[in-house]
């Protein structure tokens, strides 16, 4: 029976640190009162406690909150906790070991070959098709026709060794009656444990999943901001990423996009005692400017002088080393 979400310090222990009870918790996705970070969902237990998780990409979150959700509702219901589809809906042989034929796949020689597929404004990387999978599987003696290699990749998919992504393969995953493998080209897969990543918009479009946003954050908080046209100031908030190095902002007040970037490698950041064009009384002092790549000049105001000290550390930083 399972109780909760286990978690570990490191991959090789073999006794969980923790436990996060699930019965009575409620899991609230896509998570915004965690502004840190993107693609995060929250486990609130019974005791109020509050857990924040940080997924790599869109499809993980989701395949962890359908899940945790369905683990949830499975404890209040008294019920023991079963993905969606099992062996006998789907009449797959008893003598079929799922985790060697996975591990047969994910050969780096003979398995599938993962590869980038464009599809409605995304980038899918390290996935491959419903169809690949059905080739792969009759190519390899695993099954003699296609409904029968459909029968064993849709037992791959409802243990979870394959995720779908993309619309096609997740209307296909989470239908009603029974999730099913597709037999499609449109409908696209990746393993578990790849490294695939989407680029574009996500599903629920709470997050711009670019390149730009890829980088783990280093500092964030507001400062004020110089117009470049109207040379008033703002107040901003700001957060910086590197690899790839760059400088978003934000309205304050609102959880929407970032108004700008700034792409800060091999910028030049330094303390300014005076703006030329500024209004003596707009300025407070604490002063610093970005100048980038393409020449182009961004005033900013901390608050206190150690703060401007660590913005201008912080962004040197990430301007040498960021990509």
């Amino acid at each position: 029976q399972l109780y909760g979400v286990e978690f570990y310090k490191k991959k090789s222990d073999q006794s969980p640190k923790g436990m996060i009870p699930l019965k009575g918790a409620t899991l609230t996705s896509p998570c915004q009162d965690y502004s840190k970070r993107a693609l995060v969902f929250k486990i609130s237990t019974a005791k109020k406690q509050d857990h924040f998780f940080q997924a790599s990409h869109v499809e993980e979150r989701e395949m962890w909150v359908k899940d945790i959700k369905r683990a949830i509702q499975c404890l209040q219901g008294g019920k023991k906790f079963a993905r969606k589809s099992t062996r006998r809906s789907i009449r797959l042989p008893e003598t079929v070991n799922l985790s060697q034929l996975y591990i047969q796949m994910k050969d780096q020689e003979e398995g599938v070959k993962e590869q980038r597929v464009e599809q409605d404004n995304k980038a899918f990387n390290y996935c491959f098709t419903g169809v690949n999978v059905v080739d792969w599987l009759i190519s390899k003696d695993k099954a003699r026709n296609r409904p029968e290699a459909l029968m064993l990749g849709t037992g791959l998919l409802n243990e979870g060794f394959l995720q779908p992504a993309g619309d096609t393969s997740k209307e296909g995953a989470h239908s009603a009656e029974k999730s099913v493998l597709l037999d499609q080209t449109d409908a696209i897969y990746y393993f578990a444990d790849s490294g695939f990543f989407c680029e574009g918009y996500s599903s629920d479009e709470d997050v711009l999943l670019k390149e730009e946003f890829r980088g783990n954050i280093v500092k964030q908080g507001c400062l004020l901001k110089q117009g470049h046209r109207i040379k008033n100031w703002k107040v901003r908030k700001f957060i910086l990423r590197d690899d790839p190095a760059y400088l978003h902002y934000y309205d304050p007040t609102k959880e929407d996009d970032p108004l700008g970037s700034i792409h800060l490698r091999t910028s030049v950041v330094s303390a300014v005692d005076y703006l030329p064009d500024a209004k003596k009384y707009d300025v407070e002092g604490n002063l610093f400017e970005i100048i980038t790549s393409d020449e182009t000049h961004y005033y900013f105001q901390a608050a206190t002088a150690e703060e401007r000290k660590e913005w201008i550390k912080a962004i040197q930083t990430v301007s040498k080393s960021g990509k």
